[in-house]
This record gives C-alpha cells, sequence and structure tokens, in this order.
C-alpha cells in the first residue's frame, strides 16, 4: 500500500485532527512523506485541510475513485484485486495486454477516468469521456479450457447487471452477449480479449473489460452513440456512486469467476435477458436472418424461432432489436 493510501486511512480514522508528526511515527516515515501523501490526495479531489499547530482534517471524500476507497468496499472473494487509477490511458484493455505480457499477476485492475481509444466489439470505439463513467479492466489467468473461459464475458454481465441494482435500487437487463440495458439504453459495453496459449490448449491470459454510463456527458452523447446509449444517473451520480458500483463489480464478478466453469450465474443471466419475446434481425456472419427470441440456453446460446417455426441456437452474431421496442421500455 502506498503511503498516500495509509494517511488516508488515519485521516478517516481520526475523529479530529490528525498530527503530521503522529501520522509520520505510525508509519515509520518522514513528515514531509507525510506532506507529499497529503499533497497527492488533494490532487485526487480529497478536501483536507491544515489546522495550525494540530495537523490534517479530512473534510470530504466527495467521489474521488481511489484504489483505498475501492478496496475499503471489496469483500472477501475480491480480495486478490490489485487496483490502479489513472487519469487517462488510451484503453484500460490495452494497458492490462500489456502488464499481461510482462508477466503481471491475476486480478490486477485498471481503471481510467477517460479513456481516448476505449474498445468495443467488433472493432468499434467506446466513448469515454471524464468523470462520467466507470471505465475498467481486470486481468485473469484462467485455469481451464478457451472454451470454458468464453463463460467469462456471461458472468460480467450478470455482475455488472447486479452491481447497477445494487447502486441504483432499479433492475438492469442484458442484451446478449455483452451490453447491459437500463430504462431501454445501453449503459454498459463488456468485451474481452484473450491470448491463447497453444501448448496446454487454455489460456495464457484474459483481459475483461468493462465500460458504464453513470451520468450523461456534457452536450450529450455524439452521434449514433445518442440514440442507443444511456447513463445510470443522468446529468449527476449519487457521491461515492462511482466507487461502489466498482466494487460491486468486482464482488459479484471474482463471485462468479472463482465458479467457472459451472456457471451458477446462467440461470439469472437467463433472466435478464432483454430480447426474450422479442422479434429481431440477426447478422450471422453474411447472413441476415430474422426470428423471435426465446430465451438463452444453459451455454449462453440464443434460442431464436425462425419465420418457418424452426428453432436454432446461435452462439454468435449481431442482434438488432426493433426500435418502437426499445422506446417502449424508455416510456415506462
Amino acid at each position: 500500500m502506498e503511503a498516500a493510501d495509509k494517511v488516508l486511512e488515519l485521516l478517516q480514522e481520526a475523529a479530529g485532527p490528525a498530527s503530521g508528526e503522529q501520522m509520520a511515527e505510525k508509519l515509520g516515515v518522514t513528515r514531509n512523506t507525510v506532506w507529499k501523501a497529503v499533497k497527492h490526495l488533494r490532487e485526487q479531489g480529497y478536501q483536507i485541510s491544515a489546522v495550525t499547530n494540530q495537523g490534517y482534517r479530512l473534510l470530504s471524500e466527495s467521489d474521488v475513485l481511489s484504489p483505498g476507497n475501492i478496496r475499503r468496499l471489496l469483500e472477501p472473494q475480491a480480495a486478490m484485486a490489485a487496483i490502479d487509477v489513472r487519469e487517462v490511458v488510451t484503453s484500460t484493455n490495452t494497458v492490462l495486454k500489456e502488464l499481461a505480457e510482462q508477466g503481471g499477476r491475476e486480478g490486477m485492475v485498471v481503471i481510467a477516468e477517460r479513456q481516448t481509444m476505449g474498445k468495443g466489439r467488433l472493432g468499434r470505439s467506446f466513448y469515454s469521456p471524464k468523470g462520467g463513467g466507470l471505465y475498467m479492466s481486470v486481468l485473469l489467468r484462467p485455469r481451464f479450457s478457451a472454451e470454458e473461459a468464453l463463460s467469462i464475458t456471461t458472468a460480467a454481465a450478470v455482475a455488472v447487471a447486479r452491481a447497477i441494482d445494487d447502486v441504483t435500487g432499479d433492475r438492469a437487463m442484458i442484451k446478449w452477449v455483452n451490453d447491459v440495458y437500463f430504462h431501454g439504453r445501453k449503459v454498459c459495453g463488456i468485451l474481452t480479449e484473450a491470448a491463447v496459449d497453444f501448448e496446454n490448449s487454455g489460456l495464457h491470459y484474459a483481459v475483461l473489460g468493462m465500460g458504464t454510463n453513470l451520468t450523461d456527458p456534457e452536450g450529450g452523447f455524439p452521434g449514433e452513440v445518442a440514440q442507443v446509449a444511456g447513463s445510470l444517473f443522468g446529468k449527476e451520480a449519487p457521491a461515492g456512486a462511482r466507487t461502489k458500483l466498482a466494487a460491486q463489480i468486482l464482488n459479484h464478478f471474482f463471485t462468479y469467476y472463482q465458479a467457472l466453469p459451472e456457471r451458477p450465474f446462467m440461470k439469472e443471466y437467463s433472466s435478464r435477458s432483454l430480447l426474450t419475446g422479442v422479434d429481431i434481425t440477426f447478422q450471422e456472419g453474411e447472413t441476415l436472418r430474422e426470428g423471435t427470441v426465446l430465451g438463452v440456453d444453459s451455454q449462453a446460446r440464443l434460442l431464436v424461432r425462425l419465420p418457418d417455426g424452426s428453432e436454432k441456437c446461435f452462439g454468435a452474431g449481431e442482434v438488432n432489436i426493433k426500435r418502437d421496442f426499445l422506446e417502449k421500455l424508455r416510456a415506462e
């Protein structure tokens, strides 16, 4: 734990002002180290006053997204998470893939205030402005087959949906296979990227990326994104919402991850399906199909009734929903 995190803990535990000299003694560091730690915390957004002859006092934590704040909300199953919060990155997935190639351990988590090249599925970009979202990636080193590792994305979708429930008090839904919707709008995209280990037919590593919109960006979402995207809270999120959301996603995800490949989350994934009973168009390779979604099976495949009455399971593809269905959801 860095000095700033340790100083923050002492300030949070203190009933009044905390002396710099006393904190230095407790931590076994110099007073200058404590001063630098306080300066760093202020730069992160913490409001800390300096009282002459008394010491430092933590006035407010606001919505500061910091490793220490997130760690305090983690449950034992997520203890392996090693959290690094950065001001700006190209993409949290890109950063973690580089760390994975350098031997980074499982459980490393990178969170960014802003991404300049956020990634979405099928080579799309993910709009990631500062302050309005939670952009997070987790490094995993699965000890099961590459085929079973496909469940990582499914587990993450349920984890995000449950975390949104925890933070908002309302229910999130999942649009097959990896988008989370809230009140008829997409609020989270999930992207898992992996490197295969051909020697043991498993994965060398997997990087799980999750981007969630908490508030609307100033001026609204750009271009075509505006037709689909939404946020959890609109103009303003409650204090601490991002911190709680980050912690709850990690808590739920690591619970499921430790139970792979048994997939204990599939019943809930199915119950949260946004598409069940909905008429869709479906892109499978170069073929465009139509049908009615019957549900999601235990292997996370989409079960569709085709126009000729036959039923077929799809394991991959791109689904489009009729706009009037989404507009109806948004009006409810």
